[in-house]
């Protein structure tokens, strides 16, 4: 494993850079300077570029998004998003999953209007608003003002009656952080789900079916030759380990605590993930040149 000092280390090596974007491409309200030099840069040295992200947004939601975060969004060849999946395995498949599934209990923040957004194209479906009444679960974003402990008697509930739940984004947690504690995103209810017993259905990293639709555009590219590039563990690096790519670990992100901030090391007593061996190819301190 090497420590790069910036991406320049390792450009000609890849031709194909997939990126993460919360903690990556920006802290959720705007683009990290340094790393909107960096897609500029790719670009200009002709590098396909692909965004794979865990949102619960639509693909046409997040490109809508990036210009308003600082990014153009004509330089990336592919946005995916984890709820892209999500939507078109209900909008197009529903019934492998079950023959009767018609009744849908949605979990998404009412403040936030893009949770309505998602249901576009899903009129088919009834949504429900009492878990009794439910065929089955699209987990999107977590209520507003909710804790994880809140959703006990939901998935007691889902679990009693078999209920299938489809997590549109299975990150943890985000870099975000509220009252100084990282905020908690639909992938620790998915995650609380199965250890109960539950089934989830994930298509977000780290499953290797969101690198399958985001790279099918290109005709023939050496697996070698591509490169990942994200901040959680979890999610990036294991997905892109999974999926047979090399990756490189943004320490700055959602791990940040558990590396120096200069010249961060894998092997330290401070690094709290060596017990999950899941290893990246690379560390960096943030995505920047």
């Amino acid at each position: 494993m090497k420590t790069l000092g910036g991406i320049k280390e390792i450009i000609d090596k890849y031709e194909v850079f997939i990126l993460d974007q919360w903690g990556v491409m920006h802290d959720g309200l705007k683009a990290y300077p340094f790393a909107s030099d960096c897609i500029n840069f790719l670009k200009k040295k002709n590098k396909k570029i692909i965004i794979i992200s865990n949102s619960s947004q639509r693909k046409k939601s997040s490109k809508i998004n990036l210009p308003i975060l600082g990014f153009n969004p004509d330089i990336f060849d592919e946005v995916m998003t984890s709820g892209e999946m999500i939507w078109n395995t209900i909008f197009c498949s529903l019934e492998k999953y079950g023959k009767d599934l018609k009744k849908c209990f949605h979990i998404y923040d009412r403040s936030k209007e893009d949770g309505l957004k998602f249901r576009e194209g899903l009129e088919k479906l009834e949504f429900v608003n009492n878990i009794k009444d439910a065929d089955f679960i699209l987990a999107c974003t977590p209520f507003q003002d909710s804790k994880p402990i809140d959703y006990i008697p939901i998935l007691n509930e889902a679990y009693e009656n078999k209920i299938l739940m489809f997590c549109a984004n299975p990150d943890f947690e985000t870099i975000k952080q509220k009252n100084n504690k990282k905020i908690f995103c639909m992938g620790t209810i998915a995650q609380l789900y199965e250890e109960m017993g539950g089934k989830v259905m994930i298509q977000g990293k780290p499953s290797i079916d969101i690198y399958i639709e985001a790279t099918k555009f290109l005709n023939s590219v050496n697996k070698k030759r591509i490169v990942a590039i994200g901040d959680s563990l979890f999610h990036d690096i294991n997905g892109a380990n999974q999926f047979g790519i090399d990756n490189v670990l943004i320490t700055s992100g959602v791990h940040y605590n558990l590396f120096s901030d200069l010249n961060p090391v894998w092997e330290t007593k401070k690094n709290k993930l060596l017990k999950y061996n899941i290893e990246p190819t690379y560390l960096c301190s943030k995505f920047a040149l």
